[in-house]
């Protein structure tokens, strides 16, 4: 039988790889908070674009970008978890640890650096952006802190021999 993974069937692709494993789900995490704020807050809510500071067609152009980007990141990301979990390398606390860290990360980049540095866009226009600013980063920090546990249980959890 021929395969074109030299590694199948031995050890060496059996063993987990919470690295790649944490990095790969973090990049599934962003994209799915990436979604999430496009489909709920830019498409449904019609809050606000990703780049609010132009024409309304520049700011649908660039939802369709953030769109894009977001829809190959979960692609590519799936197809690395697929691989991880074909080859049994996935281990699996590392990599919800990655989902949430993700997604917290997007969260909190959204939250600070495009509401507030670079001011491409509010959460919401028209009221006091104050609340919604709050409510926006501490649910990111709330992701970071999940992602943040996971990760330690799992890095505690890699330390111990099976008996």
């Amino acid at each position: 039988m021929s395969t074109s993974d030299p590694l199948a069937g031995t050890a060496a692709a059996r063993r987990p790889e919470p690295r790649r494993s944490l990095l790969v789900c973090a990049v599934v995490g962003a994209a799915v908070m990436a979604a999430v704020d496009e489909i709920v807050f830019h498409q449904l809510l019609h809050w606000h674009h990703f780049y609010d500071r132009s024409t309304s067609g520049v700011a649908l152009l660039s939802d369709g970008l953030l769109h894009t980007a977001e829809l190959l990141a979960l692609v590519a990301g799936f197809f690395l978890y697929a691989d991880l979990r074909r080859r049994g390398a996935l281990a699996p606390g590392h990599a919800w640890s990655g989902v949430f860290l993700g997604a917290g990360v997007f969260q909190v980049f959204d939250g600070i650096v495009d509401h507030k540095v670079l001011r491409v866009h509010q959460v919401r226009y028209g009221v006091d952006v104050t609340p919604y600013d709050w409510a926006w980063n501490l649910a990111g920090l709330l992701l970071l802190l999940v992602g943040g546990v996971l990760l330690a249980r799992a890095r505690r959890a890699g330390g111990r021999r099976p008996s």
